[in-house]
């Protein structure tokens, strides 16, 4: 498959087109207003978590984008929410199964939920770092280019934040978190004798699975204080095959077993895994996991062809790269027909990597 890329200029931003087109995760975004507080369950591992919880629920503390209303409730003394519905995400089965030392320990759940990225991004500086939020039904989740999406139920979605000090390598903590959620999926598909999921990673940032775009991660950062605050955001259709499918229904596909992968399951390996592969990138660098991420991506011996305009603008050239990997600094590394290589990456500081590519020559 050859992928075009157009530019005005040798070093000016390219345009990155992928053929097929991506399909997004979920439906487009609904104009429901809320009629009514948005209800947000706090829940801790520790005891250390559930005084924090009691102390942001007395102190109201959390905040939504616009001041909208909300009721904080705390899991330790709601009598294991009674009124939520039987499919809600189960807290305490997550609870009992996370085994990590920070991240995930401190979780803020809701039912209905704008967006689980503005939560946790906006409460950033009054929530301990590894905070994830999960909700069963998100009503203006976001995604790139400030795509705005409804995800129904079935669809699992969640943010969480980490901090990090190198500004250099933030970009690539969306390569980690899609790496470990591969992992985390194969990881409960064999734990309960089931077949593992072929699901691949198409750079940057999305999740793909019979050519069928099942996910997405989205990672958002600000600097202050000088370390970066970041909010990763992650959708997977695990139970809902609109509009694209989803991992149950692959499973059903593959085998006659009833088993149905529940999501409490997943985010729970999920950071299992992520909170490791994060200690090795941070203390090792994204090289001491390429392997594993490159069995894992779609794009190795993929070839593009770079359009590029001379300085006076009135002629193109086209130049065939093939696609080998990613570059120390985290971006495409590609090596044109005479064995030059070169680095595809953005112009500017943007997680998404398709808008305003640029090609440098590599030395």
């Amino acid at each position: 498959m050859l992928i075009f890329i157009s530019s005005p200029r040798f070093l000016s931003p390219l345009k990155i087109i992928f053929i097929p087109k991506p399909l997004s995760l979920s439906v487009s975004a609904s104009k429901m207003e809320f009629e009514s507080p948005t209800t947000l369950v706090l829940c801790g591992k520790s005891s250390a978590e559930n005084g924090l919880a009691k102390v942001l629920k007395t102190s109201n503390t959390l905040k939504l984008p616009d001041d909208a209303p909300i009721n904080v409730v705390l899991h330790s003394e709601n009598e294991k929410l009674e009124s939520f519905q039987n499919d809600a995400f189960k807290i305490d089965s997550y609870m009992n199964s996370l085994s990590t030392s920070r991240i995930g320990k401190f979780l803020i759940y809701s039912p209905k939920l704008a967006s689980t990225h503005d939560v946790v991004s906006h409460n950033f500086c009054e929530l301990p770092i590894g905070t994830v939020c999960i909700a069963d039904v998100q009503l203006k989740g976001r995604g790139r280019s400030k795509n705005v999406w409804e995800s129904p139920k079935g669809c699992l979605m969640f943010s969480f934040t980490i901090q990090m000090e190198d500004g250099r390598v933030v970009p690539l903590v969306q390569y980690v978190a899609c790496l470990a959620m591969t992992e985390a999926i194969n990881d409960v598909c064999i734990r309960n004798g089931i077949p593992p999921l072929n699901v691949r990673i198409k750079w940057p940032n999305d999740l793909y699975l019979d050519g069928l775009k099942v996910g997405g991660i989205l990672c958002t950062s600000t600097y202050r204080s000088k370390k970066f605050n970041i909010s990763a955001g992650i959708g997977l259709n695990v139970s809902n095959e609109k509009p694209t499918t989803c991992l149950n229904a692959a499973i059903q596909r593959l085998t006659s077993n009833a088993y149905q992968l529940q999501q409490e399951d997943i985010v729970t390996a999920f950071f299992n895994k992520f909170e490791n592969f994060y200690n090795i990138f941070i203390n090792q660098g994204f090289q001491a996991l390429e392997e594993l991420y490159y069995k894992t991506w779609l794009h190795s011996g993929q070839r593009v062809i770079v359009q590029e305009k001379n300085e006076n603008q009135d002629q193109i050239s086209e130049h065939v790269v093939t696609i080998q990997g990613i570059t120390t600094s985290g971006y495409l590394l590609a090596v044109s027909e005479d064995g030059q290589e070169c680095e595809l990456h953005p112009d500017g500081n943007s997680f998404d990597f398709f808008k305003g590519l640029v090609r440098r020559k590599l030395v």
